[in-house]
């Protein structure tokens, strides 16, 4: 079992930024491949970002490649997504996942997310 926290959201301008955190815990929680996922307002939850627990390999969806990125502190069991320049349609909630990197979830089952909302 896995669980998961997000944290970090708030509400900021265009143009800002912010990080998100993920705190993982189970077992053998630092070998999992982990990915960030967002839910627009009335939309599906799509893929952001992915990182490999081995090389720290990373993998974007082209709509943040160069402004989001992903990080990993395995010491303390933790995802990181930094996030620059927001824009009104990074508006979303924010969810962390295990992943079949990089884009498949790995578990049906959700954090409660944390909400960026990019007011212009």
């Amino acid at each position: 079992q896995v669980q998961l926290v997000e944290s970090g959201g708030g509400l900021v301008h265009t143009g800002d930024s912010l990080r998100l955190s993920c705190a993982v815990s189970g077992q053998t929680s630092s070998t999992y491949d982990m990915g960030w996922f967002r839910q627009p307002p009335g939309k599906a939850r799509i893929f952001v970002a992915a990182i490999k627990w081995s090389t720290s390999s990373t993998y974007y969806a082209d709509s943040v490649k160069g402004r989001f990125a992903i990080s990993r502190d395995n010491a303390k069991n933790t995802v990181y997504l930094q996030m620059n320049s927001l824009r009104s349609e990074d508006t979303a909630v924010y969810y962390c996942a295990v992943v079949h990197f990089p884009t498949i979830p790995r578990y049906n089952s959700w954090g409660q997310g944390t909400q960026v909302t990019v007011s212009s």
